[in-house]
């Protein structure tokens, strides 16, 4: 991979699949990884938000992180999900994750307990000082409760460790900074990949990649080419598709296993609690969406 997209252009922030009884499929996760990789995938960012990694164990991230490296091989970037409310639990996976050949860490601000622009730096330096493998911050204040400041990211860029920046913040122009203090940015929030790219970003973390790789690459390799045309006529195409994945409250997860249920990857739809899965209804209105962009 090129400097400027260290671990790709086109990554998707894997599902976890799970049986009947709540544990995690091995199977069923090298099943999804080669459809990914099979379908305009660079890498896999694994044990992230959309890989439910709040209600997984560090025995079960790492158990995914080898899974998945056996299915795909060496060639293909792997980002392990590693952040947590606590830092000496992001150690532990931090450690194990380069003990598994992870490519990269993705290091999420701690949730809930809020800590402060302060602890965010006292936490993420900690991983930085313990780790060799590049980090991509996470900034998703949605779910995390609080927003990393330029503060912050200037202090980061100089630590050597941190290579990337997945924003889900909705600020697109952030990208244009954070190119500047030299990281590579990749676009969080789907339905705001081309205006990323627009402001220097190298690529997308994605969720509706699980089901429009092959688009979504189309869209980015067109952008670059300089056909912005092509890439506003790709992503017109996928709005349907980005509503139907990340337009409700019950999206990520449990969408992204509809549509692979849909797509004939997974034969159920199964999440941990405390998320459900799609009921019927929401089934047909995901699909209907998949059917609209074509994707189906």
């Amino acid at each position: 991979m090129s400097s400027a997209a260290p671990f790709g252009t086109v990554l998707t922030a894997m599902v976890t699949p799970f049986d009947a009884d709540g544990a995690v499929d091995l199977e069923q996760a090298q099943k999804v990884a080669e459809h990914l990789i099979d379908n305009g995938h660079d890498g896999l960012v694994l044990s992230g938000t959309t890989g439910e990694s709040p209600t997984t164990t560090v025995e079960e991230d790492g158990q995914i992180l080898r899974a998945v490296r056996e299915a795909v091989g060496a060639d293909v970037p792997l980002v392990a999900g590693i952040g947590t409310n606590d830092t000496r639990t992001t150690l532990q996976l931090a450690a194990q994750a380069e003990a598994n050949g992870a490519d990269g860490l993705l290091l999420v601000s701690p949730y809930y307990s809020k800590p402060g622009q302060r602890g965010l730096i006292h936490h993420f330096k900690q991983v930085a000082d313990a780790t060799k493998a590049p980090i991509m911050l996470y900034d998703v204040p949605g779910r995390t409760g609080t927003k990393i400041s330029a503060e912050v990211y200037r202090e980061a860029a100089t630590w050597g460790r941190v290579s990337a920046v997945k924003c889900a913040a909705g600020d697109v122009a952030e990208a244009g900074f954070l190119t500047d203090l030299g990281f590579s940015v990749y676009s969080g929030d789907d339905p705001l990949t081309l205006g990323f790219l627009a402001y220097g970003a190298v690529g997308v973390v994605s969720v509706v990649a699980h089901a429009a790789g092959t688009q979504i690459r189309s869209m980015i390799e067109a952008f670059q080419a300089g056909d912005v045309a092509t890439a506003r006529k790709i992503d017109a195409q996928l709005r349907p598709a980005y509503a139907a994945v990340m337009g409700v409250p019950n999206y990520g997860a449990v969408t992204a296993k509809g549509a692979l249920q849909a797509l004939g990857v997974l034969d159920n739809r199964f999440v941990r609690s405390p998320l459900v899965p799609l009921d019927d209804e929401e089934y047909v209105a995901l699909t209907a969406g998949l059917s609209a962009a074509g994707l189906l």
